[in-house]
């Protein structure tokens, strides 16, 4: 997936923002929350991180350029270095259930204005 349907799809979900943090990273968040990264190399994607579930962890840490990702969570977030590991497709619903996680943990105010 190339870095502007990638973007774009990001910043389709509600209330979603982005600055560019850490040097060279797009950082997405919802409320000021995290729930997508992308680490960049110039203008290509060096690497996509998002958060997951614990049992989604163990899958996807399974899978070969799939890993925990750094300075995260530990079994909470997983670093794609591969983005050919997973589908685009795939790799859409993961952001999305990534930006559903995080929203699950925000307060029921905060919720509401998002459905």
């Amino acid at each position: 997936m190339r870095l502007d349907q990638l973007r774009k799809f990001a910043l389709a979900l509600r209330q979603t923002t982005v600055v560019k943090q850490w040097g060279e990273c797009l950082v997405f968040k919802v409320a000021g929350k995290m729930f997508l990264i992308i680490a960049l190399d110039g203008e290509t994607i060096d690497g996509v991180v998002f958060k997951c579930t614990s049992d989604e962890f163990d899958e996807l840490t399974e899978i070969d350029g799939i890993a925990q990702a750094p300075y995260c969570a530990k079994r909470m977030w997983v670093r794609v270095s591969d983005l050919g590991a997973i589908s685009a497709k795939e790799l859409q619903e993961r952001i999305r259930h990534s930006y559903k996680l995080v929203v699950a943990k925000l307060p029921k105010k905060i919720q509401a204005t998002l459905d």
